[in-house]
This record gives C-alpha cells, structure tokens and sequence, in this order.
C-alpha cells in the first residue's frame, strides 16, 4: 500500500519536474522579448519584429517550404508505405530495409554529394532544390507501413470483391482510415522543414529565399547584443509549430499506438 501511494506521488513529481525542464526555456525566451535592454518590460521588440518586412519574408519561405514539403511527403510516402505493407513482389523485404537504412544517413555525411546534384539540376537558389531533397526519407514510409499493415484484410478482401484494384483500394479503402497516421506524418514533417537550416544555408546566397532560421542568424549577427530583438524574432519562428504541435498533437498519440512503432 505504502509504495502505491509512493508511485501515485512520485509519477505527477516526475511529470511535473520533466514539465518544467522542457517549458523553461520559451517562457524564458518570451520574457526576454518581452525586455528592454535596460530590463524594462515593452512590446516594442515584438512590435519591431512583426513589422520587419525581411522577418515577414523569412517566415513566409518557410511556410511555404513546409508545406510544399509536408504535402509531396504524405503523397509519396502513403503510396510507398501501402506499396511495403500491402503489394506482395519479390525483394519486398529488401527494398524495406533499404528504405529503413537511410535513417542512419545524416546530412552532414551526403552534403556535399547532394550539393553537387542539385547544382547540377541547376536548382540552387531556388525554392524546388530546397524542398526536393526532404521529401526523401524512410521515417514516413516506415510509420505508413506499420499503420497499413495493422489495417484489417477483410477490408482489402471487400474492396477487391467490389472489383476495386490496388490504386482504387488504397484511394477509396485505406486512406479514409489512415487520418492519425497522416497528421502524425504531416505534423512531424511539417516541424522538420521548418526547422530547416543547414541544407538552405547551403543552397542560397540571396537573402530573399532564406528561411527563417538561416534569417535568424544574420539578424543575430546585424543585432548583435540586442537580445530583446533577437528572442522576439526567434519567438516567431518558434509560434507556427508550437500552434501546430498543439493543435494536433493527440494525432500522434494515437499514430504511434496503431502503428506498431515503440
């Protein structure tokens, strides 16, 4: 009785503790730019922030880069994803692997061998070569596997006695049902792409296509010392994906629960 009591205290204690760990530093952030240099509270730095035309430009490329990203990732994956877990074809196995493996590649190891493709497609400095190289990736296609696989045969058997082929099963049978698993692609997608920093910084010399975090460090670098102006434009580049976390967040709980993946 006594260590049930105990493990009813202590998991709030911990929850509470992790809670506070993982909040900190945006409320700490939000207070900053919310602070004069002389330590006076004003709004003045968001106010500078929002009305900066370059902000506003760096936030709008990566609203668009993520959601480009995040839209070509659900059509690609979802395919391949019901392709793994459903079509039966020789090396099916391989090709999963295959596609697994490219999880264990960082970017700083295909850098430059990227660079080099994408320049010879003539695409740097351009919105496609920044986009072109996220869509491929196996998480996605692994977590629509493990959704498509846990989806009922009796199902597909139905669609298939309705004289529905695959593309017709996948359309009309397994997409209606797989919302979790595309709102936790979409969500995880979409916080990735915006997050984007260091293949942009590769790719783009002009300032007008930079994303906000690559934005972010040359007005660390043009305000340097002004930390208020600093966390105001680094708190707006942090707003779009809080909302979107928090909006859809339950979508991923339930994702991960259907999909096999621990």
């Amino acid at each position: 009785m006594a260590s049930g009591a105990m493990t009813r205290f202590a998991r709030p204690l911990v929850a509470g503790l992790i809670a506070v760990i993982v909040v900190s530093p945006l409320v700490l952030m939000v207070m900053q730019a919310m602070r004069t240099d002389a330590g006076s509270w004003t709004l003045a730095n968001l106010q500078f922030a929002v009305a900066d035309s370059q902000v506003f430009r760096w936030l709008l490329n990566s609203l668009v880069v993520a959601v480009t990203s995040t839209v070509l990732v659900l059509v690609v994956h979802s395919m391949a994803g019901y392709a793994l877990a459903r079509l039966r074809f020789r090396g099916r196995e391989l090709v999963f692997l295959g596609v697994a493996s490219t999880m264990f590649v960082s970017l700083p190891v295909i850098l430059v061998p990227l660079f080099v493709i994408v320049r010879e497609m003539n695409l740097l400095n351009s919105f496609v070569g920044i986009v072109l190289p996220t869509i491929f990736g196996g998480f996605a296609t692994i977590l629509m596997r493990q959704f498509f696989i846990s989806v009922p045969a009796e199902l597909e058997e139905a669609a298939r006695l309705d004289g529905c082929g695959h593309f017709q099963t996948f359309v009309r049978v397994f997409l209606p049902i797989s919302r979790p698993a595309f709102v936790s692609v979409a969500v995880i997608n979409f916080l990735a792409s915006w997050n984007l920093f260091m293949w942009p910084l590769t790719i783009t010399s002009d300032s007008r296509l930079w994303v906000v975090q690559v934005g972010i460090t040359s007005f660390q670098t043009q305000y340097q010392g002004s930390w208020g102006y600093m966390m105001a434009v680094t708190f707006l580049s942090a707003l779009p994906t809080l909302v979107v976390f928090f909006i859809l967040q339950r979508y991923i709980v339930a994702s991960l629960k259907t999909s096999g993946i621990k």
